[in-house]
């Protein structure tokens, strides 16, 4: 069985160094704008063609980020920064939105597409949809468990990655939009400001948002095991000591040999390490925060991690062919796919001992302070001849240095397309959008001749209520689907599209897959974060019918975006902010207790409520509703999302939309009338 990469993050120069000194097989790190964490000092265009020759020279892979949501006022920088990254001879790009997506399979398709772990694959069907889709390999949800990750890996025909160590987000990737609700920092946009590390209670436990970081690193060998093919470390926010720390272990663990747990727990974690997710144990043991304890356990270690980079690691074995002969002398320099040539000064006449392979071979191998090493040497020199050392190492370095320059030259790559042009959209109305209404249960249920569609979850769906709605009633898939799950699911919908089911609504992209599957209409989801006009036409290539775009987005950015797929925004709800699998409710209080009424308090006593997903996955809405009745909107459709209204608020909030009323209740406009960051 092959061994799998290990993949280290770098957020800066230092992190560089310590990662591939330290054996990681593979980096990956920022450009200038598009990455998760904008927030790294990350690499300019200049700098990421340095790294990447460094990396290249030292037989090491680099990946990078290309991995937030993007708006069509951005494309033109999205391309550029492509451009960039193309030409500093990159071999891998994570990427998160469909243009990134679209824009590297057509423009720089020689470049290895990774779907972002942002793109929440926690099922076969999101697997293999990602595939279908021209991604070439994918990052597993860490929420998953190692059967679950087997389960996926087994079914498609592209690498999957795994995170194996560092922190753990409380929420689904990609379906994060607390910081940016509650302080405009989008995490979609990599600049999350991370709010769930604060003080939320759930009862009488603090730091409810807040799970320990995980290390899995014991587990390797089963990982590999179940068809992960890159161990990949979570940190490019960490200091450089952290980022040696991790890897040494890593590969320590990947070698079957043993590593210093202590030294990784001091350098960095939250009351410890978990291993819940893999291990199908998602309990309170999970949760943790950074203690006094924690911070002040790295000092004794950061001296001796500094010592574990603070000098070149010899990686790369290298074959070294020397002759000399009364014409001159020469060095052919080989790492088994370049070879450099390089001639030196005339040998004399020995004065005292002559020249002899052996000699040769003494000043000839000393590559110290490189990244080679010398595995065989060879020597053809002629007799009673003298070469001075200072010949021999020059030629030496000037080798090595030329064989430096083929390692780390980029290839060239020319653009070799771009995006299409893609049409203005021309809205579906000039009147009033029409209202679809999403209800979490059956019996919250009004406004039916008020609503062009009614979307309700499967599990609230009977044949009696298809018979009445018909062709206006959708299934709302769960957000989050596990493979264990992924059978009954398909055969309920079975059944429903029997009894005359019309259309399916996701918000994730396994939903896409199973619609395909089943023959049905797909409606897409605020949580397919689509917010440009590529990623609209990506999905509606894909077999989606409609759209409701990111709440995220302004809505002068909704304006702008084209394509004839119609597309609504969310105008109403309890917006939902996390997604969880550990629900903090259980965690804090038990089920039992909850009675799927939970509810999450913030450090100012604000309390935020916790919608189930039939207890196999939980959802932290704001505190307030979004409420834009009675204010101009680009969109085809306004969506009313229903969570724990009765049924006589949902008919009042319906009446508003009807009459252009706004509420004098506590609302928000969401982030629709402000910039985003």
């Amino acid at each position: 069985m092959t061994k799998p990469e290990i993949l280290a993050p770098v957020g800066g120069q230092e992190q560089l160094l310590a990662a591939v000194r330290c054996g990681a097989d593979a980096v990956y790190l920022g450009g200038r704008d598009f990455n998760a964490r904008r927030n790294a000092a990350n690499f300019e265009d200049v700098e990421l063609s340095a790294a990447a020759r460094y990396c290249h020279e030292r037989g090491v892979m680099l990946y990078v980020t290309v991995n937030t949501m993007v708006t069509d006022a951005e494309l033109p920088a999205l391309e550029a920064e492509a451009d960039a990254i193309a030409q500093a001879g990159a071999d891998a790009v994570i990427l998160q939105d469909m243009a990134a997506a679209r824009l590297f399979e057509r423009r720089y398709p020689s470049i290895h597409r990774v779907a972002s772990t942002q793109t929440a694959v926690h099922s076969i069907d999101g697997a293999r949809f990602l595939q279908d889709a021209g991604f070439q390999s994918f990052v597993l949800a860490r929420e998953l468990s190692l059967d679950e990750m087997a389960a996926i890996c087994a079914a498609v025909d592209i690498p999957a990655e795994a995170f194996v160590h560092g922190a753990h987000c409380m929420c689904v990737s990609g379906m994060c939009y607390l910081s940016s609700m509650l302080g405009g920092r989008s995490g979609n946009r990599g600049l999350c400001a991370q709010p769930c590390r604060l003080d939320w209670r759930s009862g009488e436990r603090h730091y409810a948002l807040s799970l320990k970081d995980m290390s899995l690193l014991p587990h390797i060998p089963a990982l590999a095991e179940a068809g992960v093919r890159t161990l990949k470390i979570e940190g490019r926010m960490k200091r450089p000591e952290y980022v040696a720390a991790a890897v040494t272990a890593c590969r320590a663990a990947r070698d079957g040999e043993t590593y210093d747990d202590e030294t990784l727990r001091a350098v960095f974690s939250r009351s410890g390490f978990t291993d819940g997710y893999l291990t199908g144990r998602p309990d309170a043991d999970m949760f943790g925060y950074r203690t006094k304890e924690d911070v002040t356990g790295a000092d004794g270690v950061m001296q001796r991690l500094r010592g574990l980079y603070h000098k070149e690691r010899q990686i790369v074995p290298v074959a070294m062919d020397f002759s000399a002969s009364p014409e001159g002398s020469r060095l052919t320099v080989s790492d088994g796919t370049h070879a450099v040539t390089v001639s030196g000064a005339k040998p004399e006449a020995a004065r005292n001992r002559p020249l002899d392979a052996e000699g040769a071979g003494v000043n000839l191998t000393k590559t110290g302070g490189t990244q080679y090493y010398v595995n065989f040497f060879d020597a053809d020199i002629a007799p009673d001849l003298m070469l001075p050392a200072s010949a021999l190492n020059a030629l030496r370095r000037e080798a090595l240095e030329k064989l430096n320059g083929l390692r780390g030259m980029a290839p060239p790559m020319e653009p070799a397309g771009s995006w299409e042009q893609i049409p203005s959209h021309k809205r579906l109305t000039d009147s009033a959008s029409p209202l679809w209404g999403r209800f979490y249960r059956a019996e919250q249920f009004t406004g039916e001749d008020a609503l062009e569609r009614v979307i309700l979850p499967v599990g609230q769906i009977t044949p009696a209520l298809i018979a009445r709605l018909g062709e206006k009633l959708a299934a709302e898939l769960p957000a989050v689907c596990f493979p264990t799950e992924e059978a009954r699911l398909y055969e309920r919908l079975t059944a429903l599209k029997a009894a005359g089911l019309a259309a399916l609504w996701t918000e994730n992209i396994y939903g896409v897959a199973i619609g395909r599957r089943l023959g049905l209409p797909v409606l897409g989801g605020f949580g397919l974060n689509i917010a440009n006009t590529q990623a609209a036409d990506f999905y509606a290539r894909q077999g989606l019918k409609s759209l409701t775009v990111s709440f995220e987005l302004p809505m002068s950015a909704i304006r702008s975006m084209g394509g004839a797929i119609p597309r609504g925004i969310a105008a109403y709800g309890y917006l939902p902010l996390m997604r969880f699998r550990n629900c903090p409710v259980r965690a804090g209080i038990g089920c039992a207790a909850c009675g799927g009424k939970g509810s999450l308090t913030d450090r100012r006593d604000v309390a935020f409520p916790v919608e189930c997903g039939e207890q196999r996955y939980s959802t932290l809405l704001n505190s307030v509703p979004l409420h834009i009745a009675g204010r101009d909107d680009p969109a085809d459709y306004r969506l009313l999302w229903f969570t724990r209204e009765n049924r006589e608020e949902c008919g009042r909030v319906i009446g508003d939309f009807l009459r252009d009323r706004r509420t004098d209740a506590p609302h928000t406009g969401g982030l629709y009338y402000r910039r985003l960051l």
